[in-house]
């Protein structure tokens, strides 16, 4: 699964690392037992580094506990959460679906940087309370800022940021179309990945220094998610506009049950596409059963021209089908969802319209695109 080890559930979430953790795991003990060893020289031996550590998965739990925050108030929408995933630049929940309204998103959307500021303030309320001093109030106070930073710094308005799911959600409100704001959202994400980039690119460019280092990685991390998240939006926003009918294509592969063998074979000899299975159609045009071209083998080719098709179909008491009408976003969510190499689309009444698979989908846009007036 991309380089990512299950490690189990939080409640009914799936739980992954992935394998640039470790990496990061490993640069913040350095980083953080070289700060303790320094500042406290008291401690000896392996001290600062186990403290370095123990430091580290308190920062990573604070990242956990911030995407945690975002699938509680997913989950009380009714929206699944696949997985929380933690790697490189922090941690992602993946859930199942979008909210239904701005507000929703909102709600989740702000839910993340919440959970962070309460722990900036419960780290903050130990600090000045706890009787504690040396290692032990530093840990804390760090582990304060960590999660201001946290909070602020994903309150950034540009996706894949929080902040950028909640401008995706105001625009949303205010335009009444979710893809307009994540279009908006995500070109504000990459100025924002173009800024990061810059300020780690001229200090190396002009001294030599990888000082910056960290924000060169971060910008491309938001210039590549960015760039996808406004493209995804312009590709759903069009699929929206459109229905299963719209995309099917002229050469689907139907045929008639009281027609012949031999009509079929020449029906895959005339076709634009060498077709392996046909589906059957009763004289309503409803969709009754399939046929592979292969069984036209079992019967003498002498004998097409007068065995029907039905004779030899096989007959499909529950196709998988899809009405004529429903949006061609929510059809490739289900391509997505079920892994389907291909959907029958009927109409209302039951109707075979055609044979619908994801590459006549991508056709169908294409042709749209270059058809499109200038």
């Amino acid at each position: 699964m991309n380089g990512n080890i299950r490690l189990g559930r939080l409640g009914s979430i799936p739980f992954y690392i992935n394998a640039s953790w470790f990496l990061i795991l490993g640069l913040v003990t350095w980083v953080y037992g070289s700060g303790l060893a320094a500042g406290f020289p008291q401690l000896t031996g392996l001290a600062p580094w186990g403290l370095g550590l123990l430091t580290a998965l308190l920062v990573f739990a604070s990242v956990l506990a911030h995407e945690l925050g975002h699938s509680w108030v997913a989950l009380r929408q009714g929206i699944g959460v696949k997985s929380i995933t933690l790697f490189l630049f922090g941690g992602l929940a993946s859930l199942e679906r979008e909210s239904k309204t701005p507000w929703e998103a909102l709600a989740v959307a702000i839910a993340g940087p919440a959970v962070s500021l309460l722990l900036w303030g419960a780290f903050t309320l130990l600090g000045l309370t706890l009787p504690i001093s040396g290692s032990a109030l530093a840990i804390v106070s760090l582990l304060a800022t960590i999660n201001l930073f946290l909070a602020l710094f994903n309150l950034i308005p540009g996706l894949p940021l929080d902040g950028g799911n909640v401008l995706k959600a105001i625009i949303w409100k205010v335009t009444g179309n979710p893809y307009k704001g994540t279009q908006v959202a995500g070109r504000v994400g990459q100025i924002f990945g173009w800024l990061a980039v810059a300020s780690g690119m001229l200090p190396l460019v002009l001294y030599g220094s990888f000082g910056n280092i960290w924000n060169l990685l971060i910008g491309w991390f938001l210039l590549q998610n960015a760039g996808f998240s406004a493209q995804s939006a312009t590709v759903q926003e069009q699929l929206s506009q459109y229905t299963a009918a719209d995309a099917v294509g002229e050469n689907s592969p139907i045929i008639a049950a009281d027609q012949s063998l031999r009509d079929l074979a020449d029906a895959t000899v005339l076709s634009n596409k060498t077709w392996s299975r046909f589906l059957v159609t009763n004289a309503e045009g409803q969709l009754i059963g399939a046929i592979a071209l292969q069984d036209l083998k079992t019967i003498p080719s002498a004998q097409w021209a007068t065995t029907q098709v039905r004779d030899l179909m096989q007959a499909m008491t529950q196709p998988r089908t899809v009405e004529s009408t429903q949006s061609l976003l929510d059809v490739v969510g289900l391509f997505d969802q079920e892994q389907l190499p291909a959907l029958a689309v009927v109409r209302e009444n039951g109707a075979l319209v055609g044979l619908l698979e994801k590459a006549s989908i991508l056709r169908f846009l294409q042709g749209r695109t270059q058809t499109k007036p200038a």
